[in-house]
């Protein structure tokens, strides 16, 4: 095993049938550096994650691989790429995007065996030089792929799952207290109105009709 695959062992191995460490989100159709590179930085500024790998797919997307310390099952990590397209490529037209928890660790390098071109993890820096030609046209060193792994971390368990919360749904805020209420508005009185607002978010209407049946 040479450092490359060392490092994709190490970063991207699952032992466990049928659970993975690896997950990848791919942009693609234009390979947009700006719009992925908002969930390169939000993962680490927002979510408090390690760094995902940067790939070029050697065809038409930027990717961006996550390693998780532990092996989960496959629909968790489908739940944790859900939740970055959601909330931060939410405006990206899902045929663009390929969300994929991988049982193996990624093909990368990879030569695309039509167009002869390569696939290759990159640094963050050069990330914005593959937006128009996601590809190598040359056979990536495998030295200076193993480099570019061996800076990154996996993810930890405890911020797999804070994450996971992180990403949850955000629940509509409540109105603020209208004069009304303020002014002495019977309780009943106001959950009435709040359940005939058809302004007044579903949620909150929902709840002042539970209110109302106690």
């Amino acid at each position: 095993m040479n450092r490359l695959q060392s490092e994709l062992h190490r970063l991207y191995h699952s032992p466990a049938p049928g659970q993975v460490r690896a997950l990848r989100l791919e942009l693609a159709r234009p390979a947009d550096w700006q719009a992925l590179g908002q969930v390169w930085r939000a993962v680490q500024a927002e979510l408090e994650l390690p760094a995902p790998a940067i790939a070029v797919s050697g065809s038409d997307g930027l990717q961006l691989w996550f390693s998780l310390q532990q092996p989960v099952p496959a629909d968790r990590a489908a739940a944790l790429l859900a939740g970055l397209q959601s909330r931060y490529l939410a405006d990206v037209a899902p045929e663009r995007l390929r969300l994929r928890p991988e049982v193996q660790p990624p093909a990368v390098p990879m030569q695309d065996p039509t167009t002869g071109n390569w696939s290759a993890f990159v640094a963050p820096d050069l990330a914005p030089v593959f937006a128009d030609t996601p590809w190598l046209d040359i056979e990536p060193g495998a030295d200076g792929q193993a480099e570019l792994l061996a800076r990154l971390d996996s993810i930890e368990p405890a911020g797999f799952e804070a994450a996971l919360r992180q990403l949850q749904p955000r629940q509509p805020e409540a109105p603020p207290p209208s004069a009304a209420v303020a002014g002495g508005l019977d309780p009943r009185r106001f959950l009435q109105q709040v359940l005939d607002d058809a302004t007044v978010p579903l949620a909150l209407r929902i709840e002042a009709a539970k209110a109302l049946l106690r």
